[in-house]
């Protein structure tokens, strides 16, 4: 884009903001051709702001930008999706927060259609009612082969051998699958069954459809959230938030299932 353009639009998705001043809201918003932004928002905590509303966490939304001087000023906003989905359920909403972080942790400022396009999609999802821990296991291989640290879960990432089809160990700092022989024994490596192995592999080569239409044990999803965490923790060298948060979601969730459950069992 031209620098003498100095109002230009732009698709983007709201990942994060905090309060600025009085009134103004600083947003980091994600773009398909511009990558990651930080934009001020100005006056959009006032009671009559007009864009405060288009504004909000995971919006897909069409701005009108003008360049500042040190940060671009959003002057017109539009909600394009506000995936009313998330905002019904807590864990859905958790999700989404978790994906949105996960993308903020890597994405930079270029263009990246895929990644914005993985972003939305993602969000779609998830506000239309689909397993999001499967929505979310899949954002993340798809997010770490775009941007470059696709896991080896095919050969050893230290003999070079085929897998075969047993389980093995993975090594976060090796960047993928380490075979019994190799793994044994090896500084930071961790076991991983043969079902989460296959697991791994069928994400990597396969389309959201297939990907959904498979049916998991809870196990195997537990293990192989386990691992991707391990993972994205050494390769931000710190832990992410969302996933604490998840976890308190969850036993909330639980909790509130089994008094549904006991209630309705005293009743029959």
């Amino acid at each position: 884009m031209p620098s003498r353009d100095r109002v230009y639009r732009t698709e983007a998705v709201v990942l994060r903001r905090k309060e600025l001043g009085e009134a103004d809201r600083l947003l980091t918003v994600y773009t398909p051709a511009m990558g990651k932004l930080r934009l001020v928002a100005k006056g959009v905590r006032r009671p009559r702001s007009r864009k405060a509303g288009h504004l909000e966490l995971f919006n897909r939304v069409n701005l009108l930008l003008a360049r500042g001087r040190e940060l671009d000023i959003i002057t017109q906003a539009e909600a394009m999706d506000v995936y009313p989905g998330l905002r019904d359920d807590l864990v859905r909403f958790g999700h989404a927060a978790y994906v949105v972080e996960l993308l903020d942790c890597f994405a930079v400022e270029e263009e990246n259609r895929a990644l914005y396009r993985l972003l939305v999609e993602t969000l779609e999802r998830l506000s239309a009612g689909v397993d999001p821990a499967i929505v979310a296991r899949f954002f993340e291989v798809r997010l770490l082969e775009g941007m470059g640290y696709r896991p080896q879960v095919f050969h050893c990432v230290g003999c070079g051998g085929e897998t075969r089809p047993e389980a093995q160990y993975f090594s976060a700092r090796e960047g993928g699958v380490l075979c019994p022989k190799c793994g044994s024994g090896r500084r930071g490596a961790r076991p991983i069954s043969l079902a989460g192995l296959k697991v791994l592999r069928h994400y990597q080569r396969s389309s959201f459809a297939a990907v959904a239409s498979a049916r998991l044990r809870p196990e195997v999803h537990a293990e192989i959230e386990s691992l991707m965490e391990g993972y994205l923790t050494y390769l931000l060298e710190r832990r992410l938030h969302t996933p604490g948060f998840l976890q308190r979601v969850r036993r909330l969730a639980r909790g509130e299932a089994e008094l549904q459950s006991s209630g309705e069992a005293r009743q029959a």
